[in-house]
């Protein structure tokens, strides 16, 4: 498998400390970045792609890892949290504001000997 495509986002829940929707917002801008057009240009199935996405938060085991992989639209989808991300405490209103990083990878079977450049 060849990676083809890495984006990056972020996503945050600013009132609920809410690990698992700071990263579904981390994805979802994550996939806005992103337009793959070479699968219907190449006439490949989206379910040749496998798809490996990194949550960086501060608390890495509060994540609802079903419910992230669910997230994903197409390939097969594999979630996997790691400490990162930020947590800002806001003292004074005994507030924490959870800021969650995403890196979405996509990756295809792809020969390199298969492919020529033409002028």
């Amino acid at each position: 498998m060849n990676r083809i495509i890495l984006e990056m986002g972020t996503g945050n829940d600013l009132y609920g400390m809410d690990y698992t929707k700071a990263a579904k917002r981390a994805i979802q801008d994550a996939l806005h970045h992103s337009s793959i057009v070479l699968f219907k240009s190449l006439n490949l199935s989206h379910e040749l792609m496998e798809v490996r996405v990194t949550i960086g938060v501060q608390e890495p085991d509060k994540l609802d890892i079903p419910a992230l992989e669910a997230e994903l639209p197409r390939g097969k989808a594999t979630v996997t949290g790691t400490l990162g991300g930020l947590n800002v405490v806001d003292a004074k209103n005994d507030q924490t504001h959870v800021i969650a990083t995403a890196a979405v990878e996509a990756f295809l079977p792809i020969n390199a000997e298969d492919w020529t450049l033409t002028s």
